[in-house]
């Protein structure tokens, strides 16, 4: 591996080491429903969102007794809530019914409820059971991009190429690492180029400079 390529990845781990997920839950089941609602939406908003939601409606049986009218009302503020709402509806039933109320834990249970593709089911792996996985949101995809480890087109291409890049022990603690980055210093729009204290390695900053 290239020495540039290597020292942003050391730089990365060691600068937000002890990262975290930022949503707010208090069990798995309140877990799974703030990662489907943070699709295009951001942790903050969620957070702002679920505990008037979460008071009355934390498990998946009490959120089938809400019903998705009144489940909207709460997520109105959050991105697709219409949609959101039918999944987190289907996926409450689903639990209870073929899961005995309880979050799955194996990622090819998880990837069958609604509303959960690959990279919410990597999340529930990382962060509800302490698992390897790397999720690719979009601050993941974004930097593996601009920081040169991945040129996939899709996020599950670049969830492989990073794969592959760090060692499977370090891949929760990268993928956080990439959020906190992506989210506080590489932001979308008018990164922070020139403070940025990896920009000596940072192929977008060179291109940038050329």
């Amino acid at each position: 591996m290239e020495k540039a390529k290597q020292n942003l990845i050391n730089g990365l781990l060691e600068k937000y080491r002890g990262a975290k997920c930022e949503l707010n839950f208090n069990n798995n089941f309140e877990l799974l429903v703030s990662v489907i609602l943070s699709a295009q939406c951001t942790d903050a908003r969620v957070n702002k969102i679920t505990p008037a939601l979460f008071a009355v409606a934390n498990t998946p049986q009490k959120m089938l007794q809400l019903g998705e009218d009144k489940l909207k009302g709460f997520i109105r503020s959050c991105g697709f809530f219409n949609n959101k709402a039918k999944n987190i509806m289907l996926a409450s039933k689903d639990i209870v019914e073929r899961f005995g109320g309880v979050v799955p834990t194996k990622k090819e249970d998880l990837l069958t409820l609604a509303g959960v593709g690959e990279k919410t089911a990597n999340v529930m792996l990382v962060v509800a059971n302490g698992e390897p996985a790397m999720p690719v949101d979009t601050h993941v995809f974004r930097l593996a991009h601009r920081l040169g480890f991945s040129t996939g087109k899709t996020p599950k291409k670049v969830q492989e190429d990073l794969e592959k890049l760090i060692d499977k022990n370090l891949w929760a603690d990268f993928h956080h690492a990439l959020i906190f980055h992506g989210r506080y210093v590489c932001k979308a729009i008018k990164p922070n180029c020139i403070t940025c204290e990896f920009n000596n390695d940072c192929p977008h900053f060179g291109q940038k400079e050329k």
